[in-house]
């Protein structure tokens, strides 16, 4: 039984770094031949350390972030960047951050109709919240990469603080997201930004006892469907204080989808949402499924299926760790999970796979058909390859996969390793 690494709550600037030095359903993993490509390594002064999703335009061309590097001066890892890549991962452009402008950009890039990107700094923007770091802001790119504008600044209680939110767009151009803390109670909430900049709080996360089991820290943001209705996730919070599931409807009014237990069906839920055709919801959870990793789980892959009253039905797809020292994977971040055709999931485990190729596992990028059966794609070894994929995937039109691990690859910052961009062939 291997002893359970958490990120921290609030998660200080590179503080994943550190590893780099250091009974439910039990489908049986297998590994699939696939061929695995490293598209870019960075090597600190072309960015450092992805974190957030990426996404691609219909050239192939790839934009992200990383949380560190660049020309920024915050701190000898640098304030961050957002990219552009070439579908053969030559940079074409890089935009650094220098801390007014925001600070450690943790979540992928929304990319409108015209090109134009947007997204979240955890950090960065006003100074007097926070100081001397800031809490962060929510930015848009032009195209070009040469032109960044700071849409908002958060300012803390009871406006938002530390957003390290993936933004989504309504058809009128407003955008929508989280941030981890702020609100009126410090505990998280739902922010709308117009196309004039104006903040408008939508929700603010009460967290039990007193909010009545509301949600508490909400990390990855929200998705919306085309009513209008905005789904997502917080860490915490909930009837049993592990979580829950949330929609926020086009009305304003919140509602608890499901509520976590912290045993079989999942602890800690902070990945982006995914929803299907029907209505159907899927996510994973750090935590939770069995009494692996330290006693506390080491996270699922769960289902949320709507009912016609109104009810949801939660169901556990995998559990990870179900094979000896964790070799089908540990701890699903940030995600979203992605969906081919045929109904079969794709995502990412930032610990887990074979512990002979890295010190202490350095992550899987995984397969869940419909039967729950799990296929590991590729076990990182903490080379050229990459360790630690924080974020989930992208998927083009032929099945490929496209994502980016937090550290391996080239050394930089003196000690240590900056991240890929890689892509698999299934």
């Amino acid at each position: 039984m291997r002893s359970k690494k958490l990120c921290s709550a609030v998660k200080p600037i590179f503080v994943s770094f550190v590893t780099l030095l250091l009974a439910s359903i039990a489908v049986p993993a297998q590994t699939q031949a696939t061929k695995f490509k490293g598209l870019h390594t960075f090597k600190g002064s072309d960015g450092g350390s992805p974190m957030g999703v990426l996404v691609r335009d219909a050239a192939g061309n790839i934009y992200g972030t990383t949380i560190g590097g660049g020309t920024g001066k915050c701190s000898k890892m640098g304030c961050g960047t957002a990219f552009k890549l070439n579908k053969s991962g030559q940079q074409v452009w890089l935009y650094s951050f220098k801390g007014g402008n925001g600070l450690n950009p943790d979540a992928g890039l929304l990319r409108d109709a015209a090109g134009n990107l947007f997204g979240t700094t955890v950090y960065g923007g006003d100074t007097n919240c926070a100081p001397p770091e800031g809490c962060g802001t929510v930015f848009e790119l032009d195209k070009t990469g040469k032109k960044g504008t700071v849409l908002h600044k958060f300012t803390g209680t009871p406006d938002g603080w530390f957003p390290e939110a993936l933004l989504v767009e309504d058809p009128a151009g407003n955008l929508y997201g989280t941030t981890y803390l702020g609100g009126s109670s410090s505990l998280g909430a739902v922010f709308k930004i117009d196309k004039t900049g104006k903040e408008t709080i939508l929700h603010s996360f009460a967290g039990p006892p007193d909010g009545g089991g509301d949600g508490a820290f909400s990390y990855q943001g929200v998705i919306r469907d085309s009513a209008g209705n905005l789904y997502g996730v917080t860490d915490a919070g909930g009837a049993y204080g592990a979580g829950v599931v949330y929609e926020r409807n086009a009305r304003g009014k919140e509602t608890l989808l499901y509520s976590f237990t912290g045993f079989s069906d999942g602890s800690g839920p902070n990945s982006v949402l995914l929803m299907d055709a029907d209505g159907n919801l899927y996510g994973t959870t750090k935590g939770g499924g069995n009494g692996e990793c330290g006693g506390t789980g080491c996270g699922v892959v769960f289902e949320l299926s709507p009912h016609s009253d109104g009810s949801w039905t939660e169901s556990t797809l995998y559990v990870f760790c179900s094979l000896a020292s964790c070799t089908d994977g540990e701890e699903p971040l940030a995600g979203p999970l992605v969906r081919d055709s045929a109904g079969n999931l794709y995502g990412t485990t930032y610990f887990g796979g074979d512990i002979r190729l890295c010190n202490g596992s350095c992550g899987v990028v995984f397969k869940l058909d419909n039967a729950g059966k799990e296929t590991v794609l590729h076990t990182f070894t903490g080379g050229a390859d990459g360790a630690f994929p924080y974020a989930g995937l992208t998927i083009d039109g032929q099945g490929n996969l496209y994502g980016t691990t937090q550290g391996g690859g080239a050394t930089c910052y003196t000690s240590y390793t900056c991240g890929v961009v890689f892509k698999i062939t299934p």
